[in-house]
């Protein structure tokens, strides 16, 4: 087993980039507004993401390093409820069969530019060696909540599935379909990615409980990704498959996300 020594200290003061975010969302009004999928909607809110980002991926590899360690906390410091943003129960009918099942049969499956494609069940990655780690999520909204996270390192399923030299990103591939049937047939099912330094990074976990408990359905059971250097629409829930790509140009709008693909900046780093 993995084991980490948790911070004791206390939250320091948000970085001036997250709080840029927030004061620009007070801005617009978005204080009642409770999921990123009607923020999506308002035009002054995606201009004001862009703006407040503005701070680039090669900046920001400049400013923090690749290697550097998002803040850890304390148990005490783990909010009673952690709170659940977008979907909360895929109404996808493969999701509810997975789901009443209790995801005997699920299995993540690996794929894309890599020597061995794999496919886990959940009791095969809970049998690995694991990650606990207490860090705080970082919503676009501009809200955060402190929860504790237990899963399999991702760098440790890389090892097993071995991506080939022309790897550069991992995408993450879900169950929840966000703009529902689609008369074109045109997929919508949420999906993420992130380049391989965040692919390998300490923290960057596949959890499967929150809080010492199973991951709920809300939460994005039974699997989600936890990249906690970048914001929380990076944090893809309800994981089905992950496949490595050297670039995103045959995948849907070619921008590497589903919210990039509505506008939202690909790198949101924090």
């Amino acid at each position: 087993m993995i084991h980490r020594t948790i911070s004791s200290g206390r939250p320091k003061a948000a970085p001036s980039r997250r709080t840029a975010l927030r004061a620009a969302l007070a801005g617009v009004g978005t204080v009642s507004l409770a999921g990123c999928d009607r923020l999506s909607n308002n035009a002054a809110f995606v201009d004001v993401l862009k703006s407040a980002q503005h701070l680039s991926h090669g900046a920001h590899k400049l400013v923090a390093g690749r290697n550097a360690i998002a803040q850890e906390f304390s148990q005490s410091d783990v909010a009673a409820h952690f709170k659940a943003n977008g979907t909360l129960v895929p109404r996808d009918a493969d999701y509810k069969a997975l789901m009443e099942g209790g995801f005997a049969d699920w299995k993540l499956q690996i794929g894309g530019l890599v020597e061995q494609p794999a496919a886990y069940t959940l009791a095969e990655l809970r049998a690995m060696p694991s990650r606990t780690q207490i860090t705080r999520h970082d919503c676009v909204e501009g809200w955060s909540t402190i929860g504790k996270w237990k899963g399999v390192q991702l760098s440790h399923l890389l090892e097993q599935v071995k991506p080939l030299p022309n790897a550069k990103f991992v995408v993450f591939r879900c169950a929840d379909s966000m703009d529902g049937p689609s008369l074109d047939g045109r997929d919508s099912t949420y999906y993420e990615s992130i380049d391989m330094d965040d692919a390998y990074h300490a923290q960057t976990v596949l959890a499967y409980e929150l809080n010492d408990q199973l991951l709920p359905v809300n939460n994005g059971a039974p699997l989600r990704a936890r990249i906690e250097r970048q914001l929380g629409y990076k944090h893809a829930k309800y994981l089905m498959r992950i496949e490595l790509v050297e670039s995103f140009n045959m995948i849907r709008d070619g921008k590497g996300g589903y919210w990039e693909d509505n506008g939202y900046e690909w790198y949101a780093g924090i």
